[in-house]
């Protein structure tokens, strides 16, 4: 299908807004956490100077004549978050004919564009769960959002879904859902249920969260501000969880559990996590890919 001057002005506009945004909120959430490295306990988390992100740019496709985009890495190695990493990318090419057939519009036509943020935070302290967060904008033929959030408590007695954080977890993202559609919160958190699921150990990854893809209502000021809304509480509900829990203290079997559970975690990224798939496929830098990957981690 040809576009007019109309959509594609549109859509260009659209792109650049949606660019900024995740810059923006990359930008906010790097922000919260120095602020969190900053009011570490030094009791609890030695007194060594509180950490700041590493900001790292990239290039795709560097070794070639056109530009294709990239992007911006942000890693932190710190204090309270042993590992965190904050990325943002704006890239374009074309799909390789072996990964088209699997992404709406690419069958049509190669060519595609996406930009996103993708968040990881790997606590020191067990007691502080581990957190993923990523939304992204991608353009074929077709155009639509994508994204989501889910927390990984590493010790057994945080990962019930009756737990205090667990309900506070999912509360924050039922508001976000119900302002957006009716429903919403129930598909979303049923889908991001059956994503974040390692078959080989037949469990959930974490205590869950909502996950959504293709989301194109034929609105995309409302789905673009629904994926602004996912961001923004992510950022406010993960920050409230993280200070309540990293004054407690912990114990060295406390420790070994979280190394442990890690090891579940880096299982479902490496074997079915589809965004570690799709920028390996797309020719995304490898280090921001798997830089979900926690620092330490034990498979007793």
């Amino acid at each position: 299908m040809v576009q007019s001057p109309a959509d594609t002005t549109a859509l260009s506009s659209q792109k650049d807004k949606a660019k900024e945004w995740f810059r923006t909120i990359r930008d906010q959430l790097c922000r919260s956490f120095e602020i969190l490295e900053q009011e570490a306990d030094p009791a609890l988390y030695g007194d060594d100077a509180p950490a700041k992100f590493k900001r790292t740019p990239w290039q795709r496709g560097q070794d070639r004549a056109e530009d294709q985009g990239g992007g911006e890495m942000s890693l932190l190695h710190g204090r309270v978050f042993e590992k965190a990493g904050i990325h943002i990318s704006t890239v374009h090419g074309e799909f390789s004919e072996e990964f088209r057939g699997a992404i709406p519009g690419a069958a049509e036509d190669p060519r595609f564009w996406a930009a996103g943020i993708s968040l990881i935070a790997h606590p020191s302290n067990p007691h502080v769960p581990t957190a993923h967060m990523n939304t992204r904008m991608i353009v074929t033929s077709k155009s639509w959002f994508g994204g989501g959030a889910d927390l990984t408590p590493m010790l057994g007695a945080y990962r019930r879904q009756t737990h205090e954080d667990t309900v506070a977890f999912h509360a924050s993202f039922k508001s976000v859902c119900d302002t957006y559609r009716e429903g919403a919160y129930q598909e979303y958190k049923e889908w991001c249920d059956r994503y974040f699921w390692l078959p080989h150990r037949n469990e959930q990854r974490g205590i869950g969260g909502i996950f959504y893809d293709q989301l194109n209502s034929g609105d995309w000021d409302a789905d673009f501000a629904f994926t602004q809304n996912v961001g923004t509480a992510f950022l406010d509900i993960y920050l409230a969880l993280v200070k309540k829990r990293m004054g407690q203290k912990w114990t060295d079997e406390e420790r070994e559990a979280q190394l442990s559970q890690r090891g579940h975690y880096v299982e479902f990224n490496l074997l079915y996590d589809r965004g570690t798939s799709f920028g390996l496929k797309t020719g995304g830098n490898v280090d921001a890919i798997l830089s979900s990957m926690p620092p330490e981690v034990k498979w007793p």
